[in-house]
């Protein structure tokens, strides 16, 4: 019998052989004569038992290496966006530096070397968060997961799929009018809770599509609004200091370095920050559809795409500071590993003021930042058969822009305190810390930086393709463009904001941190003063004040242009029978890169500086042309058994910041990163094997080896560089500034050696690894297993991992479906890896191995009315990463708490 899987009920059923999904630039693959299959009774699999076999089909009959999951397995399965679906995916793995995902790796390979494409077009994606830095890989959280029918992970390349992937290529799917009943009408409403911050937040979506009677023209819509509150509490220390430094200034350091209880090679926190991140997201999008199929020979799509991200939030810092002042360091405690894990510093509060000195520093600094993405595309897509021979296009523009700002103020406590690197921080005087009279700007009243950004995308793509007999099936031949604008600015305004008490501000009571207790801290770092929230620190930096934008340097680093221009051809020839079936081909690739940036001489730090020739302003062009072979083959051994191969070589590209010659600084600890306008693509030397088993209807065996030799791997190098304090005129009037001139950091006027972090060429890289993946439903007993297991070996020339490569990872989730009750549960593993520093030109750090436990449940009343509960994070897991791959000078570690989502769904 033939099994008919759609996601939707079919107009009619469906015999015969199972076509997979079209793809961009793809042909129709041919299939058997219709005509002379039999046509047998349908019967029709659904739930999660039917997203996996459609799943399975599409890998099956695809002539790469390739996996895939449907809408089904996002609903189904514990997710809430598609980068958590995508976990199920052997070699898939998910960064978890926010609560929700980001940033998906495939094959072990930087997230920003991937691509993901809509419908076959690109979405451009301005970045959303204040001070962290662009990269290319794809943000899944701000997609909503409901306009998508399916997906494709391309582990292989194809020659007819557009460059700039090194791991894999992601291909979505939105649904198409035409392949469901006319007046299809479903939706959700519900509810999503966090514990740790105990709100809850709605969440609802609404699809509607329609088509003619003749199936000719159709419409569909998908509308959607989705809101999160998310808390991210815990620790963080950006450096650590080496007690000979202290020793040299206090005489009781060095009392105790000389009894032998410190030895001078320890290195103390240089703070204990009590981080806390609260944001409350609101995302709205609306996805239109129009298909008009005139008869068999012309097919024509037009896609309308507008979405809205709200992301304000605030994250305060609370750190008290042993190494700006070493003079109030009374005691340090050393562990074995090199590490002082406590201490005590002494030092008398300052009450009522706005200017204070004390030999204890503690500062609570409060970001206040507001973010609003709107991205809105267009995009149309047709293809026309003749007789043997097919011709389509694409072609259309996406936008994206976020007028990011964040409102500064960093209040001061003078105080002294005890840590432990373990339990975190306590103030000695409680009744003093916890007095909002105690607290205030200490002679600096904060800022408002204003960062808009901005990210556009154009495309047209023609592919042709010609019938052949025999063997050979097809050839097929395309060109593509492609051109993408990339920039940022930075303007802040920091005279005008007047010193302020935290009263002043609005003083909201004592925290009481759960996040920071599940992770073992107490004392102050879980109970300490707070402001009156988000819109009370805003207001104290904007209302009413007359600003001024004093910092030019700020402003020449931060501001950059970068314009990529793609230009490619592709020919494939398509080959196969029932026993092998493959594909050859080449495509060549022409990279014009176009960027600007400030080029600013150390001595200017006013707007009115004169800049000499080949200063200011400047630009930088690059062309880079590479052909790019791709060869996939495919033996069905047997019917149900499939050995694949697959040798290509393909190229991948840098973040678009890296390629401007910008500099982006922080002018506290000073750490920067820089541009280089000479960058040149990743490229990469490429050996994909699997072996397929499909022992069962939704059930597999697979086992995979991948083998990446990267010729230019782009690294950074870690550089001193001189240049002038943009912040100096508020750094030298406190004890910041007077600390970096006594260290010998920076002169008198503010000259400062910064540690810069830029990227270079020249770097090569190795990549090669296994994956194993099972997959059974056990008859009829409605239980059902999902696991798979990866290895992931990396290493640069000089034997460096890279980033965010996890040596091992794997999957496992059971599931249970029958009559009206579904469960599913799904733990993920990854083990430690490494990651890029949060601050500007921070060292880089290590991620800690993470552990995900998620469950879900359902139950459908009928054929029109559903719920679900779904459970993420039931471990509440922390997210904890270090400096150095010894694992033990901790950087950060963070809670994010356990989300509960309860919805109901119709279809009608």
């Amino acid at each position: 019998m033939c099994i008919s899987m759609s996601l939707q009920a079919q107009d009619a059923p469906q015999t015969g052989t199972t076509t997979p999904p079209a793809t961009p630039g793809s042909t129709t693959q041919q299939t058997p004569d219709q005509s002379q299959a039999k046509q047998l009774e349908t019967v029709t699999v659904t739930g999660i038992r039917a997203s996996l076999q459609q799943s399975l089909d599409t890998k099956r009959n695809a002539d790469a290496i390739v996996d895939a999951i449907t809408a089904e397995d996002i609903g189904k399965f514990p997710a809430t966006n598609v980068a958590e679906a995508l976990a199920q995916i052997p070699g898939v793995t998910l960064d978890r530096a926010f609560g929700a995902t980001q940033r998906v790796s495939i094959d072990g390979i930087d997230p920003s070397l991937n691509l993901a494409f809509l419908d076959g077009h690109p979405v451009s994606q301005a970045m959303w968060l204040y001070g962290d830095s662009p990269n290319r890989g794809f943000n899944y959280s701000l997609l909503p997961p409901e306009i998508l029918g399916s997906l494709e992970v391309f582990k292989s390349p194809e020659a007819r799929l557009p460059e700039g992937s090194l791991g894999g290529t992601v291909i979505m799917h939105t649904i198409q009018p035409l392949d469901v009943p006319a007046n299809t009408l479903s939706g959700s409403f519900g509810v999503n809770y966090n514990d740790m911050v105990d709100q809850s937040r709605p969440n609802a979506s609404l699809f509607y599509s329609w088509h003619n009677a003749d199936k000719t023209f159709g419409a569909d819509v998908s509308i959607q609004h989705y809101e999160q509150k998310t808390d991210r509490q815990g620790q963080e220390i950006f450096s650590y200091t080496p007690v000979y430094q202290i020793a040299e200034k206090n005489a009781g350091i060095a009392g105790q370095v000389a009894a032998g209880q410190l030895q001078p090679t320890d290195l103390m926190p240089t703070e204990l920050n009590s981080a806390n991140f609260q944001q409350t997201e609101k995302r709205s999008s609306v996805l239109v559809n129009l298909q008009y199929k005139p008869n068999d020979h012309f097919d024509s799509t037009l896609s309308l795409l507008y979405m809205t991200d709200r992301l304000d939030n605030l994250n305060v810092s609370m750190y008290p500071i042993a190494g700006f002042n070493f003079a109030g360091i009374s005691h340090l405690s050393s562990g074995n590993n090199g590490i002082v894990t406590s201490g005590t510093q002494v030092g008398t509060p300052c009450y009522n003021t706005t200017s204070c000195t004390s030999t204890a520093e503690t500062f609570m600094d409060n970001d206040a930042r507001k973010s609003f993405i709107r991205t809105k595309g267009v995009d149309w897509r047709g293809t026309y058969k003749g007789d043997g021979w097919r011709l389509s296009g694409q072609l259309g523009m996406s936008s994206s822009n976020n007028d990011i700002s964040q409102a500064f103020k960093e209040l001061f406590y003078g105080g002294g305190f005890n840590w432990d690197i373990n339990k975190g921080f306590n103030f000695t005087d409680l009744a003093s810390a916890n007095n909002p009279q105690y607290w205030a700007d200490n002679d600096f009243g904060g800022n408002i930086g204003y960062k808009p950004y901005k990210a556009r995308d154009e495309y047209a793509q023609v592919d042709f393709a010609y019938d052949l007999n025999g063997f050979l099936n097809n050839i097929a031949a395309g060109v593509r463009w492609a051109e993408h604008w990339e920039s940022q600015s930075l303007l802040i305004y920091n005279e005008g904001v007047p010193n302020m008490t935290l009263n002043q501000i609005g003083y909201g009571g004592l925290t009481n941190l759960q996040g920071a207790s599940s992770i073992g801290l107490s004392g102050s770092s879980v109970r300490h003063v707070q402001t009156l929230g988000f819109q009370s620190v805003y207001n104290a930096v904007v209302d009413g004040n007359t600003l001024i934008a004093n910092d030019p340097v700020d402003y020449w680093d931060n501001t950059f242009n970068v314009n990529q221009q793609n230009t490619a051809a592709y020919a494939q020839l398509n080959y196969g029978n029932d026993t092998v079936h493959g594909n050859l081909g080449v495509r060549w690739v022409q990279t014009k890169i176009n960027s600007w940036g400030y080029n600013v001489p150390s001595t200017c730090s006013t707007w009115d500086c004169v800049f000499p020739p080949g200063f200011g302003y400047v630009g930088s062009s690059s062309t880079n042309n590479e052909w790019l072979p791709a060869f996939n083959i495919a033996w069905n051994v047997t019917p149900d058994v499939i050995i694949r191969g697959a040798a290509s070589e393909t190229e991948a590209y840098a973040p678009y910041n890296q390629y401007a010659p910008y500099f982006e600084a922080n002018d506290t600890v000073l750490t920067a990163t820089a541009g280089n306008p000479d960058l040149k693509p990743y490229r990469s030397v490429n050996i994909d094997l699997s072996g397929e088993w499909y022992f069962n209807n939704e059930s597999i065996v697979a086992l995979s080896g991948f083998y990446k030799n990267v010729l230019n791997y782009v690294v950074n190098a870690a550089t001193t560089q001189g240049r002038q304090n943009g912040s100096w005129a508020q750094l030298i009037q406190g004890s910041t500034g007077q600390m970096l001139v006594a260290n010998g950091l920076c002169t008198e006027a503010g000259y400062c050696q910064y540690s810069v972090s830029a990227p270079i060429n020249g770097g090569r890289a190795k990549v090669k690894g296994a994956a194993i993946s099972y997959q059974q439903a056990f008859g009829e007993s409605g239980f059902g297993l999902r696991a798979n297991y990866t290895y992931s070996d990396s290493h640069t020339a000089s034997g460096g991992p890279l980033p965010y490569n996890s040596k091992n990872s794997y999957t496992l989730a059971p599931y249970f479906e029958k009559g009206p009750y579904s469960a599913s549960i799904s733990y993920n593993y990854r083990s430690k890896y490494l990651a890029g520093g949060y601050v500007a030109g921070a060292p880089d750090s290590y991620t800690d191995s993470f552990k995900e436990l998620d469950a879900s449940l359902g139950y459908k009343f009928n054929q029109n009315f559903s719920l679900t509960f779904d459970a993420l994070n039931l471990l509440d897991s922390t997210y904890k990463q270090y400096y150095g791959s010894q694992m033990i000078e901790l950087a950060n570690e963070y809670s994010s708490g356990r989300e509960y989502i309860l919805e109901a769904h119709f279809k009608l």
